[in-house]
């Protein structure tokens, strides 16, 4: 049977039949032994703060954890200088969006996350989950970081390296975990303030808990005029400022069952509106949302339940813009219309000296695109409609193996499917598109050793795999003068990685982390060149070969004093085309949008009046196009926040981007634009 044949064989069958049998029996199990069976209690992670589960379903201190994790703890996302949460996890190297823009100007379809330079896409290959649902757009993969108010978030967890044999396709290369504040009690946290580029946003969340019920609200307005994307050398009359507005809001009413158990429904709007630079070019998001699930914990068992539906309206155009840039003519509109919904289960229990866990998951989405293609004296519209339907299902044991090491194995297996597509162009009749599925097993096994009280070894080895969107499959799209082409025909990527790590704690003042890494994916969707003129460079996407990631990425966390903690970060990748048979030349060429160098340092000060925090971000050398042609220049930033206490609960502060004032790369299309300048933020917080 062909590996993409799309159907399971008599064994895999068997391995699922057996997940959905333990998922049951296991809680069941745990509950039964919940009277002689203490619950763990986590170890303090040598890295951030809290414990982690992103790596394993378990509770594990990130000493613990058998993958390279780094948290961003409450004080790091209250003092970050950036009022958008994704600019805020750049102080991780190698966490890049599809470009090096942020979300607050960059078109939302470039927001996909990506890891380790395992290449950039819009669709990104790293899952990203809010309170354990998939925080992604349901027809495209790209994620909406300003659907989250930040007000409402108390940490994120941050997984480096293949995450799905527990993530299923979202988490290729990676994931990335949102947490929601949590407690007991009356609760509200507000920030406010205004900024450069007319800049004003308001971020709140407020918590009420009576008895065992309890209410909880959150919202977020943001609006920014933006600034003009093209460097001054090359701007015409046509540029514009890029700027944004959004509003979110959402709303949850929980229901305590005990003292780790809750159940809650949650409801959230998300309206957005942007401006991409010139007087044509605009996009706006219409989104809504609801969701229920259960936390149900007795004894060293734990139950999760989440399900979801999500309902969305995008919005798109797109332009020709002249050589001297003085004028632009458009050429395209967009419309797309997406539905999802979704679930999953999970089971975690304790036997012995084994942490086992077990879960479920199944996804559908269906999607439309509306287009109408300008030309100067026509009009011509076409329609594109599909549906994905996804199911999965994973295994893992945690073996503890005495008091110093611990063995984990994990097993999931996938199923997914496009159908139901059709294209219609003009007034001819529609034509039906080849229904295509595939399937996957993603296997993990990893050793964590302590060797000495201070040191922790650990080796993994891992396979991912990530689906192709309906984004990518049907809707083309273009930025500036580059014209990127949908393809129906694209497979799945498949990703093998191994990580070889050592930690080490100094002191309780002094922690560091080394991983290497080694990934190979084969298959990767990419933005393949396929002419190029200098009015017009077209691309298609395209399933690009084999390409190789590998490399090292260093943690370091030193407190020398009581007041004073410092956080380094460096990550080395080098990431290449290994084999490409359609296009032998691009062997050996760099991975587009990928940095071989990254680095940052983070400097926190806490005292009796006030806090302050100084981070410094480097990027190397990388390219915008898979010929490396299109070269971005390396750069260093700048950026800060002073917060002074006024009364109780109560504090004003000020935040400063890009402190040098330094015009970096973001992309070239060819005509280059630039990362957003100097910029100043003054405002208050609350705090009960």
């Amino acid at each position: 049977m062909s590996p993409r044949s799309g159907s399971l064989s008599v064994a895999q069958i068997g391995y699922l039949v057996g997940i959905l049998t333990l998922l049951p029996v296991g809680f069941l199990l745990a509950a039964a032994s919940a009277a002689a069976t203490p619950s763990p209690t986590p170890t303090r992670p040598a890295f951030g703060e809290g414990v982690t589960v992103i790596a394993t379903r378990f509770d594990l201190s990130v000493a613990e954890s058998p993958g390279s994790v780094a948290v961003v703890g409450g004080e790091s996302l209250e003092l970050a200088p950036s009022p958008a949460l994704d600019d805020t996890l750049r102080q991780i190297p190698g966490f890049t969006l599809f470009r090096r823009a942020g979300s607050r100007t960059a078109n939302p379809t470039t927001h996909g996350v990506s890891l380790r330079g395992i290449g950039g896409s819009g669709a990104g290959r790293t899952a990203v989950l809010w309170d354990g649902v998939p925080l992604t757009d349901p027809f495209g993969g790209w994620a909406y970081w300003s659907r989250v108010p930040r007000a409402a978030v108390d940490h994120v967890e941050v997984l480096r390296g293949g995450g799905s044999d527990l993530y299923g396709s979202g988490g290729l290369g990676g994931v990335v975990r949102l947490f929601r504040r949590e407690g007991d009690g009356t609760a509200a946290r507000v920030e406010a303030s205004m900024g450069s580029q007319a800049t004003p946003e308001v971020s709140g969340y407020g918590r009420v808990r009576s008895g065992g019920w309890g209410v909880e609200a959150s919202g977020e307005y943001f609006r920014t005029d933006g600034y003009v994307l093209v460097d001054p050398s090359e701007r015409g009359a046509v540029d514009t400022e890029a700027g944004s507005r959004h509003g979110t809001g959402e709303l949850a009413v929980t229901r305590r069952l005990g003292e780790r158990s809750r159940a809650f429904v949650r409801g959230s709007l998300f309206d957005e509106d942007r401006k991409n630079g010139t007087p044509e070019q605009v996009n706006d998001t219409a989104l809504r949302q609801a969701s229920g699930g259960v936390d149900w914990s007795l004894g060293a068992g734990h139950l999760s339940a989440r399900v979801y539906t999500i309902d969305q309206d995008y919005h798109q155009t797109f332009s020709t813009i002249a050589a001297d840039r003085a004028s632009e003519r458009l050429n395209r509109t967009q419309a797309v219309a997406a539905r999802g919904s979704g679930g999953t289960v999970e089971s975690r229990w304790s036997a012995g000296r084994h942490q086992l866990a077990a879960g479920a998951e199944l996804r559908a989405v269906s999607g439309e695109n509306d287009e109408v293609a300008i030309a100067a004296t026509t009009r011509t519209p076409s329609r594109v409609v599909g549906r994905q339907r996804t199911a999965g299902l994973f295994l893992e044991d945690r073996l503890g193996l005495g008091s110093r090491a611990s063995l984990t194995l994990g097993l999931r297996g996938d199923t997914w499917k496009n159908y139901d597509a059709r294209r219609s162009t003009g007034t001819a009749a529609p034509v039906d598109l080849e229904s295509r599925s595939e399937s996957a097993l993603s296997p993990r096994a990893a050793f964590v050793v302590s060797p000495a009280a201070r040191w922790t070894l650990i080796a993994s080895g891992y396979r991912g795999f990530r689906a192709p969107t309906l984004n990518e499959l049907y809707r083309s799209f273009r930025v500036g003068n580059v014209q990127t082409q949908a393809n129906e025909s694209l497979e799945a990527e498949r990703l093998t990685g191994f990580d070889g790590g050592v930690r080490l704690s100094a002191s309780d003042r002094l922690s560091a982390r080394a991983t290497a890494f080694h990934m190979i994916v084969d298959d990767p969707v990419a933005n393949v060149t396929v002419s190029s003129t200098p009015a017009l460079i077209e691309r298609q996407r395209r399933n690009l070969g084999r390409t190789r990631s590998r490399g090292v990425e260093v943690d370091v966390e030193w407190r020398p004093a009581r007041v004073l903690s410092v956080r380094a970060g460096y990550l080395f990748v080098d990431a290449r085309v290994r084999s490409f048979s359609t296009d032998p030349s691009l062997e050996g060429r760099f991975v587009p949008q990928v940095a071989r160098h990254a680095g940052s340092v983070q400097l926190r000060a806490d005292g009796r009046l006030g806090r302050a925090w100084l981070q410094t971000r480097w990027n190397g050398e990388q390219f915008d196009d898979d010929q490396n042609q299109l070269r971005l220049a390396p750069f260093v930033t700048f950026d800060g926040r002073v917060e002074r206490r006024l009364v109780r609960g109560v504090a004003a502060f000020a935040a400063a981007e890009n402190l040098g004032g330094v015009r970096y790369d973001i992309g070239r299309t060819p005509t280059r634009t630039i990362g957003p300048p100097r910029s100043f933020r003054f405002g208050l917080t609350f705090d009960r």
